[in-house]
């Protein structure tokens, strides 16, 4: 008998705004003028907070953390076009979507200062907490997807992750559990072209990475992931297809991030500044601040007060971050498992020793 070919694939690529900021009238999301300026409003307060936790870090008042920067739009955009009944399931370079979501900022300085209460956000309880743990929350998101189906709810969920979490099994695990059981989610890999100081070449040889969806019968699509009308488009049209029953959409967000990959890293040691300067020209930021000026939208008076607006809430949240009532610092070992186990409470014990120590001799 022939060969026969069973079937082929196309991948598409988005993009709605470009880096001039021109839009595309055939694939204009349409959001009216309040929610355009809001997005980019979004955008703007997660630059500037992630510039203030650089200075708090490199001044010993905050740990390590992994910045955001250039990669605002694949987080925002996508934001913006969920609900309040869709759960949000972050990685740890969704800083301005949880801010759109209503997380307040300084929880999240809470988290990178290494204190349990940056995990709970009251009153946003389908927001969950920062996963650093590569890959972790790809399965989480695939078991409350599923449990939302179970539950008749006409809601999805929306899980972020970046390029080298589709290494881990828990990326194959979790979309291809998603995919059997029709669960509703959208998967948000953020390809910034590293993990850590390993690039793409390195972590696949695929063209795409949306194009792994292929495998698990789930429609991929690659986007611009700099565009935020663009990602908000991709997430509307996937969110809707979940809340139909339809099942899982894998979303390829080609971003980049402008800084290290967290403060204890130095990117220079493996990528050239060249690079880094050809998608600073592509910074989010810019390009939609130019769309709202074209549409007389914007001004620099405008974006005057709105840099005020934003030192002036980024001062009072570190203001709250500094002076929390924090719980005790050994309460994570309460969680490790349900019950006390002797291993467990000899590391609390030397924990604690250690940190006496430290707070001696400060």
């Amino acid at each position: 008998m022939p060969l026969t070919k069973l079937k082929t694939y196309d991948i598409e690529y988005l993009e709605v705004l470009d880096e001039e900021g021109r839009l595309d009238p055939e694939l204009d999301p349409r959001l009216d003028d309040d929610r355009l300026v809001a997005l980019y409003r979004a955008m703007v307060m997660a630059r500037e907070a992630d510039q203030r936790m650089l200075r708090l870090q490199r001044q010993g008042r905050l740990g390590t953390f992994s910045p955001s920067t250039g990669q605002e739009a694949a987080s925002v955009g996508p934001t913006l076009a969920m609900s309040p009944e869709d759960w949000f399931v972050p990685a740890f370079r969704e800083l301005g979507g949880m801010l759109l979501r209503g997380v307040p900022f300084h929880r999240v300085l809470l988290f990178w200062g290494g204190w349990e209460e940056g995990n709970v956000f009251p009153g946003l309880e389908r927001t969950l907490p920062i996963a650093v743990i590569v890959s972790s929350q790809i399965p989480h998101s695939a078991g409350i997807a599923y449990a939302q189906k179970l539950r008749g709810e006409r809601a999805a969920t929306v899980c972020w992750f970046g390029d080298g979490a589709t290494s881990e099994g828990d990326f194959h695990e979790g979309v291809n559990f998603a995919a059997v059981w029709r669960a509703p989610v959208v998967f948000i890999c953020q390809n910034n072209q590293w993990a850590i100081s390993t690039p793409l070449e390195r972590q696949t040889i695929s063209e795409t990475i949306a194009q792994k969806a292929v495998a698990y019968g789930i429609p991929g699509l690659v986007v611009d992931g700099n565009d935020p009308l663009a990602m908000y488009r991709a997430t509307r049209e996937a969110l809707e297809r979940a809340r139909r029953g339809e099942g899982p959409t894998l979303i390829e967000a080609r971003t980049y991030r402008l800084m290290m990959h967290t403060t204890a890293d130095d990117p220079s040691k493996y990528r050239e500044e060249g690079e880094v300067d050809s998608w600073r020209r592509r910074d989010p930021l810019v390009r939609m601040r130019r769309l709202l000026e074209q549409r007389e939208l914007w001004d620099d008076t405008r974006q005057e007060r709105l840099e005020a607006e934003i030192k002036q809430a980024i001062d009072e949240e570190v203001r709250k971050y500094e002076t929390f009532a924090r719980g005790r610092p050994d309460v994570y070992f309460d969680h490790v498992y349900g019950t006390p186990h002797v291993e467990i409470e000899r590391q609390r014990q030397e924990f604690l020793a250690a940190l006496g120590r430290e707070r001696r001799d400060a």
